[in-house]
């Protein structure tokens, strides 16, 4: 008879135990039989004592991913579970369901590990990046459009995180047809987003608060690194005399030109370039802003790893403050995952040693309450995003 149980080390028993929601493969003392894709199966320390229930992937490094700390007796893991789970987190974000565009269930977070679903307007995206919650993709797109009324919902299984669990790259429709193309307010701004082809699930709303955050203390003079659609840029055009916005990505540039003439922003002008020659070419002409915004791709993802991220980090920093007039506002971000709050900021103070001008830390921010970090998981804790005042 085909085993459901999972034996795991003294290692991960404790961490289990220390609310850590996730054993390696390595601490995997004992597999459970049988094949089939994303099974719950129960878990148990090595002297047998039960530790809670969890979804098991065959292949990825990251075996075990808990979903309830009760027994199978007083809580089967069923459609009815997965549907008061999805209740619930939909539940929790009721006080910001006037916006068109939010986060609906930020996967461990929500204690739905390895699923993430972000709404836009009428529509939904849905990405599974555990094995676990990809074999049960179509009951969640059918739970989520009877709990929300959505009328269309894709899939956006094409992140980076799919070949950590050996599961295949795919875009494709859950639910609905037609074009997947909506068009979405943030503040008094609003933005197309192709749901089938922009970045992650077509914006990055963990930005979403920060972009209004900039807008309400930026001014003057504006550059604004890294700009993709216009977030930030649109936003700081609110009080912004002028406001050049640097994106690489000639598709996106375009889309933030598109983006910047529907809203009547005018004084947006958008430079398809590298932001780092940008910075490097300004710095020598001497050029000056009174607001920079630097909100670069996850570098450590990019680069060999964090020390390079950082050193990486420090150069963008560092020329974003030579370019401040005196009081400017820098909006400096990290997305990467691997670059702590603590090391993010050392990072900002040696740039700032650097340049030898001192910095006030207005705000150390993070992702909105839509994105809410995991107790115990430091991984959920990955924007960084400090406002800073250059003397």
């Amino acid at each position: 008879m085909a085993s459901n149980r999972a034996v795991v080390s003294v290692k991960a028993a404790r961490a289990f135990r220390h609310l850590r929601p996730w054993c390696w493969r390595t601490d995997l003392l004992e597999s459970p039989s049988g094949d089939a894709a994303g099974a719950v199966v129960s878990v148990v320390d090595q002297g047998g004592n039960f530790i809670g229930q969890a979804l098991y992937a065959r292949a990825s490094p990251l075996a075990l991913r808990l979903l309830t700390r009760r027994p199978a007796d007083e809580e089967r893991v069923d459609d009815a579970f997965f549907r008061r789970r999805l209740e619930g987190s939909i539940k929790r974000r009721a006080a910001l369901l006037p916006r068109d565009a939010l986060r609906l269930v930020h996967a461990e977070s929500d204690l739905l590990p390895g699923l993430v679903v972000d709404r836009y307007a009428d529509s939904l995206v849905l990405q599974s990046l555990s094995e676990g919650m990809d074999a049960r993709e179509g009951l969640l797109c059918r739970l989520l459009v009877e709990l929300t009324g959505a009328t269309r919902v894709v899939a956006r299984d094409d992140g980076s995180g799919r070949d950590f669990e050996g599961l295949a790259r795919e875009v494709r429709s859950l639910h609905g047809s037609g074009e997947a193309v909506v068009d979405v307010r943030e503040g008094e701004n609003s933005f197309r987003v192709d749901l089938l082809h922009d970045m992650k699930t077509g914006s990055f709303l963990d930005q979403a608060d920060n972009h209004l955050r900039a807008g309400q203390l930026g001014r003057g003079r504006t550059l604004d690194c890294f700009s993709y659609h216009g977030g930030f840029a649109l936003a700081l055009a609110r009080h912004s005399e002028e406001v050049l916005a640097v994106e690489q990505d000639e598709v996106a540039a375009e889309r933030l030109r598109e983006n910047a003439a529907r809203n009547g922003r005018k004084q947006v002008k958008v430079q398809t370039a590298n932001a780092f020659d940008v910075l490097h070419d300004f710095d020598r002409a001497g050029e000056r802003f009174d607001t920079v915004v630097l909100d670069p791709p996850g570098l450590a993802k990019r680069t060999k790893g964090p020390d390079a991220a950082m050193r990486a980090y420090r150069e963008l920093n560092v020329r974003a403050l030579r370019l401040l007039q005196k009081d400017g506002l820098l909006v400096t971000c990290s997305c990467s995952g691997k670059v702590t709050a603590k090391a993010f900021e050392e990072m900002l103070l040696a740039a700032a040693e650097d340049v030898r001008r001192p910095i006030q830390l207005i705000e150390r921010r993070g992702p909105g309450p839509d994105h809410p970090a995991l107790g115990g998981l430091p991984e959920t804790e990955y924007l960084k995003v400090f406002f800073v005042r250059a003397l």
